[in-house]
């Protein structure tokens, strides 16, 4: 949205003294219309509100959809989940002389991890997605192109860790993670040295894995805004087509 217009619709809603979600609607309505080519009627609050839902719901489903598969992580070398980094190390001294195997197998399992815990995730954002208010959606116009994550992830940062945590810790055991790191240290003469490590990979795996979620969720925000063709409802396409 330009920033002449934002200016507008804050003084605009100063002026009438909002007070309540309903005001803004007429409000903004005699002062936003969607362009020529775009869906037609006035650019209400209501609108704008549900654009940026819509377009959070619709981003986070096409990150779940892309990384909640197998390699969804492993095969994406911009977030791929390595070995925290005391253990990368080793596995790196120890890819010298062709024996890092066991905890190359560990940090597969680790990804694998993620991936089986997007799906928990997608529900976790799209739960904070129905929590925002049209206040914040409003608030949003004022920021960039990833305005809308910015905020989300600012919101609900500390609950997603806490919520996923579980997940994750059990992903992690079910993909035979924690067994496979005690085999690795029984052969490698490593005994008790997996009960730290074990430790660190859930919270590890888990701010890792909210970080490429949520890159990936802010491309598509970004996408939705600049591309036309991102727009795949109508909502999105007035909304967004009005510059928003």
């Amino acid at each position: 949205m330009k920033p002449g217009l934002v200016a507008a619709l804050f003084l605009a809603c100063l002026l009438v003294a909002c007070e309540s979600a309903g005001d803004y609607g007429p409000v903004l309505g005699g002062i936003i219309t969607a362009p020529t080519g775009t869906t037609s009627g006035p650019l209400t609050a209501a609108d704008i509100d549900a654009g940026l839902r819509e377009a959070l719901v619709v981003g986070t489903g096409n990150v779940a959809s892309r990384l909640g598969r197998e390699n969804g992580y492993f095969g994406d070398a911009r977030i791929r989940i390595p070995l925290p980094d005391t253990y990368r190390k080793l596995q790196t001294n120890l890819a010298r002389i062709g024996a890092s195997g066991p905890l190359d197998d560990v940090e597969l399992r680790l990804n694998r991890a993620s991936e089986a815990a997007v799906p928990e995730a997608r529900v976790l954002i799209l739960g904070a997605v129905r929590s925002m208010t049209i206040e914040d959606a409003l608030g949003i116009l004022r920021g960039g192109d990833t305005a809308a994550t910015d905020f989300l992830r600012a919101r609900t940062q500390t609950q997603l860790e806490a919520a996923f945590a579980p997940h994750v810790r059990t992903a992690l055991a079910e993909s035979g993670a924690f067994t496979a790191l005690e085999n690795f240290a029984g052969s490698a003469g490593l005994g008790g040295a997996t009960s730290g490590l074990q430790a660190d990979l859930t919270p590890h795996a888990v701010r890792l894995g909210l970080d490429g979620i949520f890159l990936y969720v802010a491309e598509e925000e970004k996408n939705i805004r600049e591309n036309p063709l991102a727009r795949t409802t109508d909502l999105l396409r007035k909304v967004f087509g009005a510059g928003v």
